[in-house]
C-alpha cells in the first residue's frame, strides 16, 4: 500500500528526522519547503493538501524557541495558531479521511503539580511559546471532537540529538565543544543557565518513531518522553565524557530564565499502551551523536 505522508516543518530539526524515518518506512513523503508553501496563507495550504491527497498529515512547523518567544511573543503566538488552523481546516475540507498529527510540547504543562506529568494534568504554560502550543493543542482537539477528524496530539518533552540548533541546551553544549575542538583550544568552557534545572530528554530519532506510531492510536493527546529527568549539570558531565578536551562548566546569568521550572518529567504510559512505542537510544549516545554532528558541520 502506497501511504502518502504530508509533512509541515520538514526542514526543521525534528522534521528532517521525521522525513528520513517516513522515507525508510516506504512512505511517499510530501514536505514542501517554507519558500514553496506559506503556511499562513490558508488558500495555499488548501491547494497543497488537495494536490497531495495525503493519507497522513504531520504538522510540525512552528516558531519553536522558548527564549526568542519572550523577545517576540507575537511572532510565536499568532503564527503558530494560524498555521495550525490552516492545516486543520485544509484537512477538514480537502482530505477529511487523512490521519493528522499535531506536534505539541510538554512545555504546555508549565510548572507541574505532581511528577511524572500525565496527559490529564492541567495546562499551565509559562512562556509565550508554550501558550501558543497549548492553544494549538486545544484547537486540534476541537477539530477531532467537533468535526470528526482523526487528530492525534503528541506532547513531546525535551528532544535532542544530531542536527539540533544552539537555541536548545544540548545543541548549544554540543556546538561549544565542537567549536573549541576545531580551534585547538586547551579546554572547552561550557556556559549554561541554571545547572540544577532538570528535564526529560528523548532522542529525536525515538521521538519521530513515536510520531509515526501515534497515528495508529485513537484520537487524543499522548506524551512523548523518557520518564527520566536529567539535570543540566549531569548533561554537562555526559558532554564532557564525549569531548576530546577537558571541560570546565560556568553559569551564564544571561542564560538563566526567570520563569524556569525546576523539574519536568513526563509519563508516557498512554502512548506505550496504545502503540508499544518505547525509547531505544540512550542519552549517552544522543550526546555523542549531537557532538559528532557539530564536528562534521564545522569541518565543512
Amino acid at each position: 500500500m502506497n501511504v502518502r505522508a504530508f509533512v509541515t516543518g520538514g526542514g526543521g530539526f525534528a522534521g528532517r528526522h521525521l522525513v528520513a524515518h517516513l522515507t525508510a518506512l516506504g512512505r511517499t513523503v510530501i514536505a514542501p519547503p517554507h519558500r514553496e508553501l506559506e503556511l499562513l496563507d490558508a488558500n495555499a495550504v488548501r491547494h497543497a493538501i488537495s494536490e497531495a491527497e495525503p493519507d497522513e498529515v504531520f504538522h510540525l512547523a512552528a516558531f519553536a524557541s522558548v527564549a526568542r518567544s519572550w523577545e517576540h511573543p507575537r511572532r510565536a503566538v499568532v503564527p503558530n495558531l494560524e498555521m495550525t488552523l490552516n492545516v486543520l481546516e485544509a484537512v477538514r475540507l480537502d482530505a477529511p479521511a487523512a490521519r493528522v498529527l499535531d506536534a505539541s510540547s510538554g512545555e504546555i504543562y508549565g510548572r507541574p503539580e505532581r511528577l511524572p506529568v500525565d496527559e490529564v494534568a492541567q495546562l499551565r504554560p509559562q512562556n509565550p511559546y508554550a501558550t501558543s502550543k497549548a492553544a494549538c493543542d486545544l484547537l486540534a482537539a476541537q477539530y477531532s471532537n467537533g468535526y470528526g477528524l482523526h487528530v492525534v496530539v503528541t506532547r513531546a518533552f525535551n528532544h535532542a540529538g544530531p542536527g539540533q540548533g544552539e537555541d536548545w541546551v544540548l545543541g548549544t553544549l554540543s556546538r561549544q565543544v565542537a567549536v573549541a575542538e576545531a580551534r585547538g583550544d586547551a579546554e572547552v568552557v561550557l556556559r549554561t543557565g541554571n545547572p540544577e534545572s532538570r528535564r526529560d530528554f528523548t532522542d529525536v530519532r525515538d521521538v519521530v518513531r513515536a510520531y509515526t506510531a501515534a497515528l495508529s492510536a485513537v484520537p487524543g493527546a499522548y506524551n512523548v518522553c523518557s520518564g527520566v529527568s536529567v539535570s543540566v549539570r549531569e548533561l554537562v558531565e555526559l558532554v564532557g565524557e564525549a569531548a576530546r578536551l577537558p571541560v570546565r562548566h560556568e553559569i551564564d546569568p544571561e542564560r538563566v530564565r526567570a520563569h524556569d521550572v525546576p523539574e519536568v518529567r513526563g509519563a508516557s504510559e498512554r502512548l506505550r499502551a496504545a502503540t508499544a512505542w518505547t525509547p531505544e537510544i540512550p542519552l549517552v549516545q544522543t550526546v555523542a551523536d549531537a557532538i559528532d554532528w557539530w564536528r562534521t558541520r564545522l569541518a565543512g
